[in-house]
């Protein structure tokens, strides 16, 4: 007798609907609406390290496992199934893009959960800079209202793919440019 998701409650209850997508693919909690039922003791550093209960979550199936069923909501990070909602801790982006490829006229990036994203007008890329230091934040748009931090490398190769327009250094994908950053940073 196959057991329901709705029927565990938890982390059990979480692995059981994200087991629910086939393949790659990504369980439909945009159309899940449960009662939120408290919070799970897991956070999601800044460095990308999943953690349960102060220990790192070591199994990468795992970690991909759960963020198929991560949401943001007006209340923050969850983690949700058909039957109940948890709110999680992430302390910067819940994933990190930890490569980029060029196809064509476009830019794919891949995140440390596997997932890919083509940065385009439904997938913009974004950088922040540090009133203070001046620091760039580059991420891009991965899925629903969840966003990954471009990893420093891979910041640095869209520099390197980068063309000056209008004083500041822009990829281009997806028919869109992309500023990274302000005018004059980076240009010489």
């Amino acid at each position: 007798m196959v057991e329901s998701p709705d029927s565990k409650t938890g982390l059990a209850g979480v692995a059981a609907a994200a087991k629910q997508a086939p393949g790659r693919g990504l369980p439909p909690v945009h159309l899940w609406h449960p009662a939120h039922c408290g919070e799970i003791d897991i956070v999601i550093r800044r460095d990308g390290l999943w953690m349960h209960e102060g220990s790192p979550i070591g199994r990468a199936e795992l970690v991909r496992l759960f963020s198929t069923v991560l949401r943001r909501d007006e209340d923050g990070y969850v983690l949700v199934t058909p039957g109940e909602k948890l709110s999680i801790t992430v302390e910067d982006l819940p994933f990190r893009a930890v490569s980029v490829a060029q196809r064509g006229e476009a830019l794919v990036f891949t995140t440390d959960v596997g997932d890919e994203t083509e940065a385009g007008p439904e997938h913009p890329i974004r950088v922040d800079t540090d009133a203070e230091t001046g620091e760039p934040s580059p991420s891009v748009h991965v899925r629903a209202d969840l966003w990954a931090r471009i990893v420093r490398p891979v910041f640095y190769e869209l520099v390197e793919m980068a063309t000056v327009e209008n004083g500041r250094l822009t990829v281009r994908s997806g028919g869109v440019a992309f500023a990274l950053g302000p005018v004059g940073a980076g240009v010489e």
